[in-house]
């Protein structure tokens, strides 16, 4: 609810959902390139979910069968293609979709005695935090965001599910160093190049 208030976005009532493609992807520890299209580049950290089974028409109830791996990961996103595609009711896939925009960290098997909900994660830039969230603060439950797009796609095994931003996104830019962490550990660290 914070990230839609900094953004003066009503709170939804229901999941947004957009989609990024295979080519978005990019691994932890891996080379990360400021994009060509866009002159403000944002970062938004999130829960990333990996699925672990294949479904559709999944029920809140049973959602959590669904999946077993969680890490941290950055939706980037091209702020200034965004906002101009919003001013014109087009979808985000643009400012969102693009080669290497999803930056997922080391996945982390969970329920487990170190990795179990409620999660606690967050977000560095050049050593200072920038980002702090928890999944008990989300708008809607892991369960609930699952249910909703098993709705419209197939649920499919290794589909990633990013799950919401806390407040505090901000602008990156060439030569800083983003890190994430998963319960203080750090599962993601990339160089903007």
């Amino acid at each position: 609810m914070e990230h839609a208030a900094e953004l003066g976005n009503e709170t939804p009532t229901e999941p947004v959902i957009f989609i990024k493609p295979k080519t978005a992807l990019v691994s932890s520890f891996a080379q990360f390139y400021y994009p060509h299209l866009s002159n403000e580049l944002h970062y938004e950290t999130e829960l990333v979910l990996q699925i672990s089974k294949n479904g559709k028409f999944v029920s809140a109830h049973n959602a959590w069968h669904y999946y077993n791996a969680i890490t941290v990961g950055i939706d980037f996103t091209a702020r200034d293609i965004q906002s101009e595609l919003k001013k014109k009711g087009l979808p985000w896939e643009k400012a969102k979709g693009w080669d290497g925009s999803a930056v997922v960290g080391s996945f982390q098997k969970f329920p487990s005695n170190r990795f179990k909900s409620p999660f606690n994660f967050s977000l560095s830039k050049n050593g200072e935090t920038v980002q702090t969230g928890n999944s008990d603060d989300m708008i809607f439950s892991f369960n609930k965001i699952i249910a909703e797009i098993s709705q419209y796609w197939s649920l499919a095994i290794g589909d990633l599910i990013f799950t919401g931003t806390p407040a505090g996104v901000g602008e990156c830019v060439v030569e800083d160093v983003l890190e994430g962490f998963l319960e203080g550990e750090k599962v993601l660290s990339i160089k903007v190049r």
